[in-house]
């Protein structure tokens, strides 16, 4: 094996110590979700910001009713009232769920456990005590104090806990902008004719779906034929738009594989190139500044591997997420033999406790990886695997 090539541990190490995260910045908190929080959120108001009814029902003082029994009916409470009338110890008013409870009431009954006699109320719940049925002022959280850390996944409750703080912007670890290169003169898109020697091209179509399971819906995709000067262009395009720059094809050593030419010719430094893997050995990575560069494979199935194995975990470092593949352990069902000095990661199928290796391994199927939900990881080293026997998995992600 020539030296040039590297383990497939060294290279995820190599992509960890260069990639840094991008700079932190403001959104609004519609466009948040998904992201990492950069700082920490102190509460604008109390939540809930008054004593607030969690139940459509009758509101009054506890001990009142304790030495009256029967309470008189005197008006409504609905959410939104902005006055209200404190209300007596001998009296009650209906409300209504979220509305604010009314000076001198401290209790909310349910509508279902009370009877109406001549406009009393006659409470029948035997297990109400003190406080029922009331949401205390701030007890969700308090002005002014800590209400989320830094770091922290700004999923769907988060947003709306935030929401309800009276905040309407944040600074986030933003998401990268992302290109694709398509290099080749055999492509050609899907829906036109083909001409002999002509292929329809996948790997846009597969890239751009796999980047917005991460969040990312807008990618910009460029095609480049096999011209080095036209790639230099298109490259240095590519790397003043985006981030992360993804090219396919071109990146092995042909004499039409202009992919590590037109990255020098950038100016991008090479962290390396070519991986002691199958599929995807000639994958390249380089960096200029905070630009990052993938040069990966043609052939389709090559392409998504090492998407899942290098750019998805790259992505997440470039936005700070703490994401990567989940790794598992799982039990063979088949005989699997291999050449030794290779990482071969082949697709298959995981019902929960047994894992399948699929047929048509080969770079260029897709078939098969449509059908797989992970990735079998086979040892450099070893050269026989029984069924049986455990074996690391790597799950694919999904929509």
């Amino acid at each position: 094996m020539p030296a040039e090539f590297i383990a497939v541990s060294e290279a995820k190490k190599l992509i960890a110590e260069s990639i840094r995260p991008l700079p932190a910045l403001k959104v609004s908190l519609n466009n948040a979700a998904g992201l990492i929080l950069a700082e920490d959120v102190f509460s604008k108001t109390d939540v809930p910001p008054f004593n607030q009814s969690s139940m459509d029902g009758y509101a009054f003082n506890y001990e009142g009713w304790k030495q009256n029994n029967i309470l008189k009916i005197e008006g409504i409470a609905q959410a939104g009232l902005a006055e209200q009338k404190p209300l007596e110890a001998n009296n009650t008013c209906r409300i209504f769920t979220g509305a604010a409870v009314p000076p001198g009431a401290d209790t909310v009954v349910m509508q279902e456990k009370v009877d109406i006699q001549n406009g009393n109320l006659i409470i029948k719940d035997s297990n109400l005590i003190s406080g029922h049925n009331v949401r205390i002022q701030g007890s969700e959280a308090k002005k002014g104090e800590l209400a989320m850390k830094k770091g922290c996944l700004l999923n769907a409750p988060a947003i709306g806990f935030l929401a309800g703080l009276g905040i309407h912007e944040l600074l986030v670890h933003p998401r990268p902008n992302l290109s694709i290169i398509l290099t080749g003169n055999e492509l050609q898109q899907p829906g036109l004719p083909l001409s002999y020697g002509q292929v329809y091209e996948s790997n846009s179509y597969a890239l751009s779906a796999a980047i917005r399971e991460l969040g990312i819906l807008n990618v910009d995709v460029f095609s480049a034929e096999d011209d080095l000067n036209i790639l230099i262009d298109i490259l240095a395009i590519a790397m003043k738009k985006s981030n992360l720059v993804l090219l396919t094809g071109g990146v092995s050593v042909g004499d039409y594989d202009f992919v590590i030419r037109a990255a020098e010719a950038n100016d991008v430094e090479q962290v390396f190139h070519k991986i002691k893997q199958k599929p995807g050995k000639p994958i390249y990575f380089g960096k200029k500044g905070d630009k990052y560069i993938f040069g990966l494979p043609g052939n389709p199935a090559s392409v998504l591997t090492c998407f899942y194995e290098y750019v998805y975990p790259a992505i997440a470092l470039l936005s700070k997420q703490e994401k990567d593949l989940i790794k598992m352990k799982a039990i063979l069902e088949t005989d699997i033999k291999k050449t030794a000095g290779l990482t071969h990661f082949l697709k298959a199928y995981f019902d929960g406790k047994n894992v399948k290796d699929l047929k048509a391994q080969e770079s260029f199927r897709l078939s098969t990886f449509a059908k797989a939900n992970c990735l079998i990881k086979l040892e450099v080293d070893r050269t026989e695997y029984k069924a049986g026997e455990e074996v690391e998995i790597h799950i694919l992600p999904s929509f």
